[in-house]
């Protein structure tokens, strides 16, 4: 017999051990796809909830500052019941959820969406107001809710949203509830976009960039007049037209700032504080109250 041909034995013995991998392995399988009945069922216990039930849930963790539990209960419910009253007050709260949750973006989403869907509703006004409250503190985190931050120090890009929101409720409800605090807070943010302007001229000014100072600080006074930021800008200008050799235009910058600020420290000369204490932060008309007060604290004016 030839050596090299397998006995019956061995292939035998070689099949027998290929089947039992195949049943070993169709059994691992099997097990796998059981697997999942063994685990426990996840109950939604607000399954058999009605309307009125899961609003009022939503909005009891809402008050207790449940945040993330109210946005989900108010999804549910708008799913559920999508034409019913409670939806629309569950996009109105959801939003307001979630800003109060730091989802300032799913928070814009919402009063966006309720505007859409019911612009003539009577709480539309509250839509347009919490999308401005949202954008007015959009960037500071969770600090700006503890220590008062200076929006001056922000991208313009989140003030001119927040004034934009506030215009537009103010122009259509004159008579809404939110109106006086929509002027009073649109007041501030003309004065921070202003004091922004001012700080980047100031900025290029000391970079030696004086047409671009100029500029900058000629746009504040174009764009924010009559604010307070405009003493500082009045002064960046001169000063740009003496290093750009205009004495023309520096002595006319000059004649506006003593007219507009006669007892400005730019005209006087004086110093509000002793040369010394470099480290202060220059005042440029936004001043911080420092404290919390009764009134809101970016009602710096009062």
């Amino acid at each position: 017999m030839n050596r090299l041909q397998s006995s019956p034995h061995t292939s035998l013995s070689s099949f027998m051990a290929t089947g039992w991998r195949a049943v070993a392995l169709a059994c691992v399988l099997a097990l796998a796809l059981a697997g999942c009945s063994f685990l426990p069922d996840v109950k939604d216990e607000t399954a058999n909830w009605s309307a009125d039930r899961l609003y009022q849930e939503a909005h009891g963790a809402m008050v207790q500052g449940n945040y993330i539990r109210a946005t989900k209960l108010f999804d549910q419910l708008e799913a559920r019941y999508p034409y019913g009253r409670y939806a629309q007050q569950a996009i109105l709260e959801s939003a307001y959820a979630n800003w109060r949750g730091n989802e300032t973006a799913a928070a814009i989403a919402g009063a966006d969406r309720f505007i859409r869907t019911y612009p003539n509703h009577p709480n539309v006004d509250y839509a347009y107001y919490l999308k401005g409250l949202v954008h007015f503190r959009e960037d500071q985190g969770l600090l700006g809710y503890v220590y008062e931050l200076d929006l001056s120090e922000r991208d313009p890009k989140e003030m001119r949203a927040s004034f934009a929101a506030f215009k537009e409720l103010t122009s259509r409800f004159p008579e809404s509830q939110y109106y006086q605090d929509s002027i009073a807070r649109m007041r501030y943010l003309t004065n921070s976009m202003a004091l922004y302007e001012v700080k980047v001229a100031d900025y290029y000014f000391g970079r030696g960039a004086f047409v671009a100072s100029a500029n900058r600080a000629q746009g504040a006074l174009v764009n924010y007049p009559q604010t307070p930021a405009n003493e500082k800008a009045l002064d960046i200008l001169r000063n740009s037209y003496q290093r750009l050799n205009m004495p023309q235009l520096a002595d006319d910058s000059q004649q506006i700032l003593a007219k507009t600020f006669p007892e400005s420290r730019y005209v006087t000369g004086e110093r509000d504080k002793p040369w010394w204490q470099f480290w202060q932060k220059p005042d440029y008309g936004v001043q911080a109250t420092g404290q919390l007060a009764a009134k809101p604290w970016w009602q710096f004016w009062d």
